[in-house]
């Protein structure tokens, strides 16, 4: 008799450790929720979307978006975990290798305009956090063509992804440079130069022409505090561009901006990414 305390102490301490791993789950989940939702923002290119480009919420993340470029007819993947059409069959070691270094389970390499080299910086913590939002939506089976390039893809984009640990949270440049990395912003906002390749000297000073799938095209705006940027802007200003798409003079911006997404970045969050914008060096509108 005197082993009952005893067992009973065992069952509540697993009981115990059962809900600290549901509260575990639940927080993974949340935090994936947000930055799917938020900044990061995937659903921009992943979301199935009609004729006209307008979301089909229903049918989630099942891709089939078309970014017809020069270099490449590129069509954004089905993610949904589907196992015959999606990453239903795929690890979450696999999944991690495949956003943070580009390559596929079967040892191919994800070409643009998946902006790896960007999602080299999502931490290890955020990293399974999008894993656990990816597993958790509804499996949809839609079928998505093969992307085909007209240049030559690298070998990589760098060696295997260790370790990485995020900023400390708060409404530092520091922490909204990393969440200016995750949301891929400069992959956009950069000039490019002949060869496709983004040039880096020059981050910020937008000018690049983005082709949307129903014909339409943009020129992306300077992030910088230059005159040609955002130095004439308020922090008002910048957070309605980047949350409801209207600019400094309440002219509408293109939808090619994910700001049905980035509306739901916190008050903290943007704060960030907006010190973050202020202290890019100032440049010009373009390549030149």
């Amino acid at each position: 008799m005197r082993k009952l305390p005893q067992l009973i102490s065992c069952v509540l301490l697993a009981a115990g450790t059962t809900a600290a791993c549901a509260q575990d789950d639940a927080a993974l989940l949340a935090r994936g929720k947000y930055l799917m939702e938020g900044v990061v923002a995937c659903a921009n290119c992943h979301i199935a979307r009609s004729d006209k480009s307008e979301p089909l919420y229903d049918k989630g993340l099942s891709g089939g978006m078309l970014f017809d470029d020069p270099a490449f007819k590129a069509y954004a993947p089905n993610i949904t975990p589907d196992p015959e059409t999606g990453i239903g069959k795929w690890t979450d070691a696999q999944l991690a290798k495949a956003i943070r270094e580009g390559i596929r389970p079967d040892g191919s390499l994800i070409g643009p305009p998946m902006p790896i080299p960007f999602y080299r910086n999502l931490s290890d913590a955020d990293l399974a956090a999008i894993i656990a939002y990816l597993k958790a939506q509804p499996p949809i089976k839609h079928a998505v063509a093969k992307s085909t390039y007209h240049i030559p893809l690298p070998p990589n984009y760098g060696p295997p992804v260790a370790h990485v640990t995020a900023p400390a949270q708060g409404g530092t440049r520091q922490y909204g440079e990393y969440l200016a990395n995750i949301g891929h912003c400069m992959d956009c906002h950069t000039p490019r130069g002949k060869n496709g390749m983004l040039i880096m000297s020059r981050l910020g000073a937008g000018g690049q022409v983005i082709k949307w799938p129903d014909g339409s095209e943009a020129v992306t705006p300077n992030l910088t505090p230059d005159e040609s940027g955002l130095k004439s802007w308020s922090d008002a200003q910048i957070e309605r561009a980047i949350r409801e798409g209207i600019d400094k003079n309440g002219n509408p911006l293109r939808r090619i901006m994910a700001f049905d997404w980035y509306k739901n970045i916190d008050a903290q969050d943007m704060s960030a990414l907006i010190a973050y914008l202020r202290s890019l060096k100032p440049q010009p509108t373009g390549a030149n």
